[in-house]
């Protein structure tokens, strides 16, 4: 009986948990600064190996390849532990990085981003499950408070901070310094877990082959949407298919009547889904936008990014403090009204050559809106969730986020390459992001409620 209490005085900074929160900490503050990082530096990237081509691709495939990663891995830590599930993602995640840092070609360094996908969506689950069995339930929430905490920073540093490196340096050291550091962090965590027993005393035994085909097929049909743009006349073709399969691949991913926006947590996960395409869809564009038609430099690019980021902090602490109050539609329509202006706003701005400040102002409201509503998902997810099914429903909008945000960048990809030679092609994108948050009220309004309110 007295196994809490200690463990409650002692926090996750305790001497018997510090090294792995720091090594965990550490390891999603430097994946999320490497991910806002690479959205700041890609213009560069793209016109250093001549890969304007593939600009969507190194993108959209990461996201395609981190589902693959989420179902291999979270199925392999439940069958005996996570120590080497997560070394191995690492190890996937670490070589990636190294690829594209080094690549010669944007055909290699696309590579190196789909390796790195891999590893990004595996690391993911590995953590989640050793907070899971390394740290007592009382201190859960303080453990994945600090993970919040480290995707906050690099929201609001990340792209400044890229934007030097790559000045001072060179682009190849984003990808570079951070391998060489994710190595060091992973270190603090894994010489802990070594010789600690965290296995289950009940694996689980339930068949992964044909979830990992869907994730497979996922993740080829995102790779080969956000090629259609190479294809010339065969276009249209690729996108239908590659989309159909997407579709049919991903349902067996996610609960049960999510593609039918049927109400309640299927309306959760497809909600996720849409609001994610749109903005990680178009945010990738706001940096390329600057860099291209105002001739900022890269540090100058990043403030589209951080100016969002600090928005979406806003958002997020005004729904943890009156969301309830505000409740499940109204946050819905104040979100999707905020990101579809903000795609909007970049829209006129690039179609009119407005003033490079209104998109930075502007795309602040989608931080504003996504603030308000990402995080409202996750509570709703888990208060529709019970122990038997918490981990296929929180893999579960994971998934979905990966495959709205990288099934979107692939199609605004194609668009984009496709109008290149107009002057259609940056506002068309963001038009593209403004109808998916438009649609986002679909699933939106018929979230329903699960008892999440307090």
């Amino acid at each position: 009986m007295s196994t809490p209490e200690p463990a409650r005085a002692a926090g996750i900074w305790a001497p018997e948990h510090i090294w792995v929160t720091l090594g965990a900490v550490a390891m999603v503050f430097l994946a999320a600064t490497q991910s806002l990082a690479v959205t700041t530096v890609m213009p560069l990237v793209s016109a250093d190996l001549d890969g304007a081509a593939l600009y969507a691709v190194a993108f959209a495939g990461t996201l395609a390849t981190s589902v693959i990663g989420m179902v291999a891995v979270g199925a392999w830590c439940d069958r005996q532990g996570p120590t080497l599930p997560l070394t191995t993602a690492v190890a996937l995640f670490v070589a990636g990085l190294l690829i594209a840092g080094f690549a010669p070609s944007m055909d290699v360094l696309v590579a190196g981003r789909l390796l790195q996908g891999l590893g990004t969506g595996g690391q993911t689950v590995a953590l989640y499950v050793v907070v899971a069995r390394v740290y007592p339930a009382v201190l859960h929430g303080r453990v994945f408070a600090a993970f919040s905490a480290a995707w906050v920073i690099p929201a609001i540093l990340g792209p400044f901070l890229a934007g030097v490196v790559a000045q001072q340096l060179h682009w190849r050291w984003v990808f570079l310094g951070v391998a060489i550091l994710t190595l060091a962090a992973f270190a603090l965590v894994y010489l802990r877990l070594h010789d600690v027993p965290l296995d289950t005393a009940h694996p689980s035994r339930d068949p992964i082959a044909a979830r990992l085909g869907c994730a497979t097929i996922v993740a080829a049909g995102a790779v080969a949407l956000s090629m259609a743009g190479q294809t010339q006349g065969a276009a249209p073709v690729v996108i239908v298919v590659s989309l159909a399969a997407i579709v049919l691949a991903a349902r067996p991913l996610l609960p049960v009547g999510t593609l039918r926006a049927r109400r309640g947590l299927p309306s959760v996960v497809l909600m996720r889904a849409l609001i994610a395409g749109a903005l990680f869809g178009a945010e990738i564009y706001v940096p390329y936008l600057l860099i291209d038609h105002y001739g900022f430099d890269a540090t100058g690019a990043g403030l589209g990014l951080t100016s969002a980021a600090l928005l979406w902090a806003t958002g997020a602490e005004v729904q943890g403090r009156v969301g309830d109050r505000l409740g499940n539609a109204r946050i819905t329509l104040i979100g999707t009204t905020l990101l579809a202006a903000a795609a909007l706003v970049a829209a006129a701005t690039a179609a009119f050559a407005l003033a490079p400040w209104i998109v930075i102002a502007g795309w602040a409201l989608a931080g504003a809106g996504m603030g308000l509503m990402y995080p409202r998902l996750t509570v709703l997810t888990l208060a529709y969730s019970t122990p038997q099914n918490q981990g296929f429903n929180s893999s579960a909008l994971s998934i979905s986020d990966s495959i709205g945000a990288s099934a979107s960048i692939a199609v605004m990809g194609s668009t984009f390459v496709a109008l290149t030679a107009t002057d259609a092609a940056f506002p068309a994108v963001f038009v593209i992001a403004a109808a998916l948050a438009v649609l986002a009220l679909v699933p939106g309004l018929r979230l329903g409620h699960a008892g999440e309110t307090r």
